[in-house]
């Protein structure tokens, strides 16, 4: 029996039908990846499965009791507490039971008694509820997702909230899950976990990405939603677009026969009427309904057009890094040795908090090798790609926000009209003049493409730029980059992308140490995809593999246990002190980001000076953080 089945559903926002007559039957325990272009109305077809939009005609039916967990591309604001606290709120009462006695036993461990008479009550409590089970069920999702629990939400990045709010809802084990680009800033071995907890699940699932190797891995089938359908494909990349293709030129094909006919009638009823006074009315209606069926034609959106060619090439070696070091205090990534000439494409990938931004400033000559050397080539003209976003102004129109206030732009030497130029990239004059702010994450990377390929550059240095690129604008960025006759660093877990574009790369496994390989991710050798799988380090573990489970019931800290080892009291200067070093470190990590961000800039990359004082301060904030930490540590363990 189906757990959920639309019939003829009709949603529509404006003049566009985003669901123009859907239908759709979800088996128990099959996955379902949903594909289309950005703006096809992905997103608005997983509101409707959840329940969170509502058709305007249709009937949806789901089984009694069927219970539903979403992961949405934007998270609710205002969410407070640690990790811990935001993944376990997702299993309802016995979440909250879970986190209340997650924080009593913290306090009971630094000796608040108190605390640790509460325990009692709450420990029964989850005895009775089963709570050990759904504790380790939390644990265990946290850390494959590499996630530290006691960090405050409130003060992760964008993609690390998205992280959590993904693991809030793979720990709910709910009968139909939806995801909304899941594999959105995951590492590798992180995406690879998530394939296999997905496989092993026996959940219903339905799911958006644009990751081709984990759709595969992972889908049952793949829906296509173009123009308010849905096509039914295989679960394979290459099979669906070579039906979308045959689909699409038989549509081509019939449209082609259909406008001959409409042009013969039109040429009658012209005719008619000068030749005679009555016609045949049969033929004058059904011209009308020809006429009228031509009106309501969705035609399918263009291509995107992105050209880019180096304005002067560069010399023949681009970077070139003996023996380097580079870190702040001690090394993060140690033994560079990298010899990049002109054509290269290199792909970077390692999992999360691995080095890989320290590594790109070092190579790009941001910041100075601790030990060994760093030399860059003649001529070079970079651009960067943010994969923060950071340089676009949330406030300002997508016309400006790439035009910068000009009526017109140079590309490859010819001057054009910013509205022409931002039609390559499928933004028609209406939605080039609304604001960024109202643009999805796909077209925000577009945008970012086309603010970049305006910038005269020889080096691309593009760091996750696949994230919300729908498959198609994908696969033409990947045939841009491959016959780019200029120099390429792409940092990606994009697995595909890194086969299709790289013709070296680095991997950093977590520990410091670096190794390059010829080709993408397919030519790895299996030590290397396994060390890196593992995360050398890292939380990240191998896909499949479970912790060991833990005590059925979690043992009294031994701090609590004695009250002769509780902690000495602090004074009264140290505990103003520990309650200041947030707020400290908080504003050094806001200088640091601020400081990354600029130093980033192509401008600022010009300028020598003004790279050298950034680098200055930016070792500065570096120290002193390290400081405010170690000296957190200290307070905290006295």
């Amino acid at each position: 029996m189906a757990v959920l089945t639309l019939r003829n559903i009709h949603l529509a926002y404006g003049m566009a039908a985003l669901l123009d007559g859907v239908s759709l039957s979800l088996e128990p325990g099959e996955r379902v990846a949903i594909a289309g272009r950005n703006g096809e109305g992905k997103s608005t077809l997983l509101k409707v499965l959840n329940g969170d939009a509502q058709a305007d005609s249709g009937e949806i039916t789901r089984q009694d009791g069927l219970t539903t967990a979403y992961l949405t591309q934007e998270l609710p604001p205002g969410i407070e507490g640690t990790v811990f606290d935001v993944v376990a709120e997702g299993l309802g009462e016995v979440g909250r039971l879970l986190e209340r006695f997650h924080h009593l036993s913290q306090a009971a461990a630094a000796g608040d008694m108190q605390a640790l008479e509460k325990m009692g009550p709450v420990q029964s409590q989850l005895d009775a509820l089963d709570g050990w089970s759904l504790q380790n069920r939390v644990e265990t999702t946290i850390s494959r997702l590499t996630l530290d629990p006691e960090a405050a939400f409130a003060a992760l990045s964008g993609g690390l909230k998205r992280r959590v709010w993904l693991a809030r809802e793979l720990v709910q084990r709910p009968q139909l899950l939806l995801l909304d680009e899941p594999t959105n800033h995951l590492d590798v071995a992180a995406i690879r976990w998530l394939e296999a907890f997905l496989i092993d699940s026996g959940l219903t699932v339905v799911f958006i990405s644009h990751d081709r190797q984990f759709m595969e891995s992972v889908a049952t089938r793949i829906l296509e939603l173009d123009r308010g359908h849905l096509y039914e494909h295989p679960p394979s990349i290459e099979t669906f677009r070579q039906r979308q293709a045959e689909r699409l030129e038989t549509e081509a094909s019939q449209r082609a026969e259909f406008d001959r006919k409409l042009a013969q009638e039109e040429a009658w009823i012209r005719q008619g009427i000068k030749a005679r006074r009555t016609r045949n009315e049969g033929r004058v209606r059904a011209l009308q309904a020809l006429r009228k069926k031509r009106a309501e034609r969705r035609e399918r959106g263009g291509q995107v057009k992105m050209k880019l060619s180096p304005e002067q090439r560069s010399g023949r070696l681009v970077i070139e890094a003996e023996h380097a070091d580079f870190g702040y205090d001690h090394p993060i990534v140690r033994d560079v040795n990298l010899l990049l000439q002109r054509g290269d494409a290199l792909g970077i990938v390692g999992p999360n908090g691995a080095g890989k931004t320290t590594l790109l400033r070092g190579l790009l000559g941001q910041m100075a090798p601790l030990t060994g050397t760093v030399k860059l080539g003649t001529q070079l003209e970079i651009a960067y790609f943010d994969q923060a976003r950071a340089r676009l102004d949330e406030a300002t129109t997508v016309q400006d926000a790439v035009g910068e206030g000009r009526d017109r732009v140079t590309v490859n030497g010819e001057s054009r009209h910013i509205l022409s130029y931002l039609e390559d990239f499928l933004f028609p004059p209406a939605r080039a003049r609304q604001p960024v702010s109202a643009l999805s994450g796909g077209e925000r990377n577009r945008l970012l493409l086309a603010k970049l390929f305006l910038r005269p550059a020889n080096l691309l240095v593009l760091d996750e730029p696949t994230n919300d690129l729908d498959v198609e604008t994908l696969e033409l960025l990947e045939q841009l980059l491959i016959e780019y006759t200029g120099t390429v660093i792409v940092v990606s877990h994009d697995r595909s992308f890194l086969d299709n574009v790289a013709t070296s790369t680095l991997i950093l496994p977590g520990d410091g140490s670096v190794e390059e390989f010829v080709g993408g991710w397919s030519d790895l050798p299996e030590r290397v995809t396994q060390r890196l799988l593992e995360g050398a380090g890292s939380q990240a573990a191998t896909p499949g593999a479970m912790p060991k489970k833990p005590d059925p019931k979690p043992a009294v800290p031994a701090a609590a246990a004695t009250p002769a080892a509780a902690p000495r009291k602090r004074s009264y200067k140290d505990a103003r002190e520990l309650e200041t070093l947030p707020t400290r470190i908080e504003a050094l990590e806001q200088e640091q980001l601020a400081i990354s961000t600029s130093m980033s800039d192509p401008e600022t990359l010009r300028d020598g000076t003004r790279m050298r004082d950034l680098q200055t301060r930016l070792q500065q904030v570096e120290t002193e953080l390290n400081q405010c930490y170690q000296r957190w540590e200290e307070l905290e363990s006295d």
